[in-house]
């Protein structure tokens, strides 16, 4: 396994990491994320993600119920949260968005849920826009002055909020965010590889990298038509199922059926090339893996052995057929 370190922070994560959302959303059984997660940790991953929404709060109580069952030292890995949109199917409005209540409250649950007595990583999973930037950071701040959270940072927010963020913690002597939780893949690249752009050296931006297979897209099992044990069938992804009957992603689609020869060249599977792409990017810090099954964490841990392989020239080949490198920004 690889180590990177978070950002400019002091912490080291796995290059790979492993990520609730998918893997406990439709499923409850404890023994089975026990033999996933092991699985993942064996291989050297450190770093656990979830958030309150995921499951409604059930992803975070099944995975405290596994890292009992492990018996891990705490010392050993980290876990993370995320806060905004609530951990109940209706939530009252105090029991969702950015406030301090809310940021408050969200984390002791997520903590009780988690069975720990801190959260290594704390997210605010989208902006608030009717919550000031200051009372988010000070918030935040407060928390990792009491020891329950040690670093914070945000998902899927601009480069603009980041700053805002950024620039409120150094007025007020306040901590800023450390890291940011966006989608990248290689059909998804715009925000990571450019908006981001100045953000890695300027406020030393970490990033822990979601999506990196595009909601299944690039595993390649959609190339002849939708699976019947897929999560698009499912209760709840009705909307990825109508992305994924747009036009744009037939587009995309055809593009995966493409890059399955590159694969085969390497001598390795789509997935793993996928993945190998995103390690690639030495501003990724961690990739957020999901699985529903312990051969696909078997299979996504094997994707550092890929990445030595991705030359200029295969990077070349893949450009060629993604045909999608964003232009970079210019500025006045």
């Amino acid at each position: 396994m690889e180590y990177r370190r978070l950002g400019k922070s002091g912490l080291k994560v796995s290059v790979l990491s492993f990520g609730s959302w998918v893997t406990f959303k439709y499923q409850a059984d404890v023994d089975d994320a026990v033999a996933m997660m092991k699985v993942a940790y064996d291989a050297g991953v450190n770093f656990f993600d979830n958030a309150e929404v995921y499951a409604h709060g059930q992803s975070e109580v099944i995975m405290g119920k596994a890292l009992q069952k492990l018996g891990w030292t705490r010392d050993s890995y980290t876990v993370s949260s995320k806060v905004m949109f609530g951990a109940v199917t209706d939530p009252l409005p105090t029991q969702r968005g950015l406030s301090r209540k809310h940021i408050y409250e969200a984390c002791h649950q997520a903590m009780e849920r988690l069975q720990v007595d801190y959260l290594d990583l704390y997210f605010c999973h989208r902006p608030d826009p009717e919550v000031p930037v200051e009372e988010v950071v000070r918030a935040m701040t407060e928390l990792i002055h009491q020891g329950k959270v040690f670093y914070w940072g945000t998902s899927e927010w601009s480069a603009q909020q980041l700053m805002e963020a950024y620039g409120v913690a150094r007025q007020y002597n306040l901590i800023p965010p450390t890291m940011e939780q966006p989608q990248y893949n290689m059909f998804h690249r715009y925000r990571f590889e450019v908006e981001y752009g100045r953000l890695y050296d300027a406020i030393g931006l970490g990033t822990t990298i979601w999506s990196p297979l595009a909601s299944g897209l690039l595993t390649g099992k959609y190339n002849d038509g939708i699976p019947e044990d897929t999560r698009m069938n499912l209760a709840g992804y009705e909307w990825l199922r109508e992305m994924f009957e747009s036009e744009e992603w037939q587009a995309r689609l055809q593009k995966v059926r493409e890059l399955v020869p590159i694969a085969e060249e390497l001598g390795t599977t789509l997935p793993k090339l996928a993945l190998a792409w995103c390690i690639k990017n030495p501003n990724v810090s961690t990739i957020i893996t999901g699985a529903s099954r312990v051969s696909q964490v078997e299979e996504n841990m094997q994707a550092l052995e890929v990445v030595p392989q991705l030359t200029d020239d295969v990077m070349e080949k893949i450009e060629a057929v993604l045909d999608n490198k964003p232009e970079p920004m210019e500025f006045q």
